[in-house]
């Protein structure tokens, strides 16, 4: 069991000295920083010893679930043998073998890896090495990108400016020029075509082309789309989306990066999301669960095509990551990579992702619930006022809803998930991918008297 007066004084040192990430630090002035200490399984546990649902993999990260000694053991072994060194000019073991695997469980010709610490220098590199490529193939104009609206693809600079959510990048203004929006995927907010998929689907790839056109194809150097999209509530494609997005890219030259931080690893049923859409494209981003988080690690994953290049003469890409593909990361994603071969996470998603589904969707009796999608592991609920004409929340309703009520009901209530106001207000759920029906049935329980007393608070 945790300790009250240990838990007391880490909370005040984490005020004092601890700045946390995407966090208001005023909102802990006067209330204790939740601090977690230990996790295994579905669970994890703070100071107190009070046991949460991790309903959110840590942050869409612990595939595996918490507390696997073999990727701690993993670890050490591999830090007592080579605890570092780069791979700028040299290679080491665990970073080849990595390699091939990763080139091995990609799709067509994406075969070469390009290894980061993160997520947002995996879309980072990708969007360099889109320009870079261009430049190499006698486009030099080509370095514009096209991402979709509300889309979250990290906090770098170029990431940022690739990200569609502008209250994310005003403060950080001006941002690298060249980064263009166009509608996404939410088919409960379609502007047209809301009753058929595929004519939506149809529509909202068709925007990529008119943008592409808008901007001048010569111009154009990538798309950036997740398979199934984060911020705004996991937004699945529509039937023939991708096919379309393909079709479209190929026809200008644009190269199309399947962003997969989230969606890879099992989160959807498969090993990397785009497999499950049927698409294949010219770069994958991932991170997060690859080593299910027990070490940092990201990922570029960038075909032979576009490799091409880079592998004559004296053409270099300036540019790399002191920690990118990291001994020790690089020794736990292979042994996360043995846990979901030898234990079927893949397919274990795909057996249950139905009937998770079907949990959540029980909770569609409640007036709050407007929707419930997504896809594999990976829903989002969203909340609206009136269900029969999909009214949503005022921002001021909106703040007192989520950051005021929700995000600490749930918590308190023993699931930790995201409230999240980044778009439309949403609350998303991606357990661990070890998660069965006992865990889908415990957190729709919570879910369901959290959002009752929300909806009489209202």
């Amino acid at each position: 069991m945790g300790n009250t007066s240990e838990g007391t004084s880490l909370s005040k040192t984490a005020t004092d000295h601890l700045w946390m990430h995407f966090t208001r630090m005023s909102s802990y002035e006067k209330a204790p920083v939740p601090t977690i200490v230990r996790g295994e399984g579905c669970y994890v546990y703070d100071t107190e010893g009070k046991r949460y649902l991790d309903g959110l993999a840590g942050l869409f990260v612990v595939q595996a679930g918490h507390g696997r000694a073999e990727l701690a053991e993993a670890a050490a072994k591999q830090g007592q043998e080579l605890g570092f060194f780069p791979i700028w000019s040299y290679a080491h073991p665990k970073a080849v073998e990595l390699a091939e695997r990763l080139a091995g469980y990609a799709p067509g010709d994406l075969n070469k890896v390009f290894f980061t610490t993160g997520g947002g220098e995996a879309v980072e590199t990708a969007w360099k090495l889109a320009k870079q490529y261009h430049k190499l193939t006698g486009n030099p104009m080509k370095h514009k990108v096209i991402s979709r609206a509300v889309a979250y693809h990290g906090t770098p600079q170029g990431a940022l400016s690739i990200t569609g959510l502008p209250g994310l990048k005003a403060p950080f203004e001006p941002l690298v020029p060249g980064a263009h929006k166009v509608p996404n995927t939410n088919i409960y907010r379609a502007p047209i075509h809301g009753d058929d998929p595929e004519a939506f689907g149809r529509w909202a790839a068709d925007q990529i082309e008119q943008q592409i056109l808008f901007e001048g194809p010569e111009t154009v150097a990538a798309v950036f789309l997740e398979p199934v999209q984060n911020a705004g509530g996991c937004f699945p494609p529509p039937p023939g989306y991708f096919a379309r997005v393909r079709e479209i890219c190929d026809k200008y030259g644009v190269l199309l990066v399947s962003d997969e931080v989230i969606c890879a690893f099992g989160r959807l049923g498969t090993m990397f999301a785009c497999d499950k859409f049927g698409y294949v494209p010219d770069i994958i981003t991932c991170a997060k669960g690859l080593t299910s988080g027990y070490s940092p690690l990201g990922a570029a994953i960038i075909s032979d095509r576009i490799a091409e290049p880079f592998w004559e003469g004296d053409n270099t890409f300036l540019h790399g990551y002191t920690f990118g593909g990291h001994p020790v990361s690089s020794a736990v994603a292979l042994a996360n990579l043995d846990i979901f071969e030898r234990e079927g996470l893949n397919q274990h998603v795909l057996d249950n992702e139905g009937a998770f589904y079907s949990t959540l969707s029980k909770l569609h009796d409640l007036p709050i619930v407007g929707d419930v999608r997504g896809n594999g592991y990976f829903y989002g609920i969203e909340l609206v006022k009136d269900k029969n004409t999909k009214e949503t929340f005022t921002e001021e309703e909106s703040e007192r809803l989520l950051q005021g009520f929700l995000s600490e009901a749930l918590f308190e209530n023993g699931l930790y998930c995201r409230a999240d106001d980044r778009g439309d207000p949403v609350v998303q759920l991606a357990p661990p991918l070890v998660a069965d029906q006992k865990i889908f049935d415990e957190a729709e329980q919570i879910l369901r008297s959290v959002l009752t007393e929300a909806w009489t608070k209202l």
